[in-house]
């Protein structure tokens, strides 16, 4: 048994708490509980207890890459956050998109100290043609199909995708760009693209395929989520789908709503992520979205990569960041702090929501709930150091800056993942 002593659970009229759990579930939520000699304590005085946070867009790497992550130390990174779910993208190798690979993952997902599900790919190896088996992969495992990372340009590609995923009541996860206007360029087309003599990935290179998808999703009438929003304009094209009844949800990630493509002039290619950071006005146009319910969900897309990678030319170097142990924080600080959003409505884009849109076992703090937890002190402050990382990467602009907002423990299925 785990007691967890006078936290405060932000967005209720429940006050300062304790929090009973007895075999991986939540069995009391109380002013008092009295402890035991049975019991481990937890003194969550003057700290937030809220759901243990979902993440539904990460990369763990494995198999094939396991040089720059694999399922137990992103799973570490993960819980370190406060994360106690975590969706998996496919772009691994070899690439998951038959049931031997799922099945493959779901195992070695089971000696994770977190909840770890993989995504399934859209089309065999990526290539954006041939479509996988569906039906092998949803009973391999898989709690969403994408070929994020390789975005499918084929529209008679999607539109068949959409449909044999309704039938089964899958969510399809589209990574949205137009890949002749971005090819493997580095950063966003404008200001600084100029400034460093290279060329960029424009904006409506996204915008163009979040129409394109939300157009098949309304037409096929299937579920589509939009991943990692970067733009003002795909923002806005959310928004009017919504309005229409799309069943359209979206993401962004905490970059897209703290940081601008200035920043790589400091970071260089720490700040190479795809899609690019974009323009003040972008991350405005983001907070907007998150403060109106257009932008559903805030997911790390962690990414990591070794030192080496990450040390080639900005031209050269492979996008993506980690974000798993600063997700949290990153929400904290540009949202909480600077008033724009309640730690309860953070708790929601985090946790509440993506468990929700993809149907998972997570996201309640209830009675009879899984004791997916994660206990906060939203107000300290912090360094971000790249040798503290639990990931075996530490490729991330954040290094050298200075957070708000600090996990102190993490407990997965009744037991504790993290402790500060």
């Amino acid at each position: 048994m785990l007691l967890i002593k006078g936290g405060k659970i932000d967005g209720t009229d429940l006050g300062n708490s304790d929090i009973l759990i007895e075999n991986g579930k939540i069995t009391a939520i109380a002013e008092k509980i009295e402890k035991t000699e049975k019991m481990k304590i937890i003194d969550a005085t003057g700290l937030i207890i809220a759901p243990g946070l979902v993440d539904v867009h990460v990369h763990f790497r494995q198999p094939g890459f396991e040089y720059k992550e694999d399922i137990q130390t992103g799973s570490a990174a993960a819980a370190a956050g406060g994360i106690t779910t975590c969706l998996c993208m496919p772009n691994t190798m070899p690439v998951a998109d038959n049931a031997g690979i799922i099945k493959e993952i779901c195992e070695k997902a089971k000696k994770a100290p977190i909840t770890v599900l993989p995504i399934g790919a859209v089309t065999v190896r990526q290539k954006g043609k041939k479509l996988t088996d569906f039906n092998a992969l949803l009973k391999a495992g898989v709690a969403a199909l994408s070929d994020d990372g390789v975005p499918i340009q084929n529209a008679a590609v999607v539109r068949s995708a959409m449909k044999e995923a309704k039938k089964l009541g899958l969510i399809i996860i589209s990574h949205c760009e137009d890949e002749e206007m971005v090819k493997n360029y580095a950063v966003n087309e404008g200001v600084i693209s100029k400034k460093l003599g290279l060329c960029g990935r424009p904006a409506i290179a996204e915008e163009i395929m979040v129409a394109r998808d939300i157009m098949l999703a309304k037409e096929t009438g299937a579920k589509l989520h939009i991943a990692h929003v970067s733009t003002a304009d795909s923002v806005e094209i959310i928004r009017a789908a919504k309005t229409a009844g799309v069943a359209v949800t979206a993401e962004t990630c905490p970059q897209y709503f703290s940081l601008t493509e200035e920043i790589i002039l400091a970071k260089g290619t720490l700040a190479r992520v795809n899609p690019p950071l974009r323009t003040a006005n972008d991350v405005t146009a983001i907070i907007s979205g998150l403060l109106d319910g257009t932008i559903d969900i805030i997911a790390s897309d962690h990414a990591p990569h070794s030192l080496e990678e990450k040390a080639l030319p900005l031209a050269d170097a492979p996008s993506g960041m980690i974000g798993l142990e600063t997700s949290l924080s990153v929400a904290l600080s540009y949202l909480f702090h600077t008033g724009k959003l309640g730690i309860a409505e953070i708790i929601k884009l985090m946790s509440s929501n993506p468990a929700k849109i993809f149907g998972l076992d997570a996201g309640e703090l209830k009675i009879g709930a899984t004791a997916d937890i994660v206990i906060f002190d939203p107000n300290e402050k912090w360094a971000v150091e790249a040798d503290k990382f639990k990931s075996k990467a530490a490729n991330t602009p954040f290094i050298g800056m200075t957070l708000q907002g600090k996990v102190k423990h993490t407990i997965s299925r009744g037991e504790i993942a993290y402790k500060e």
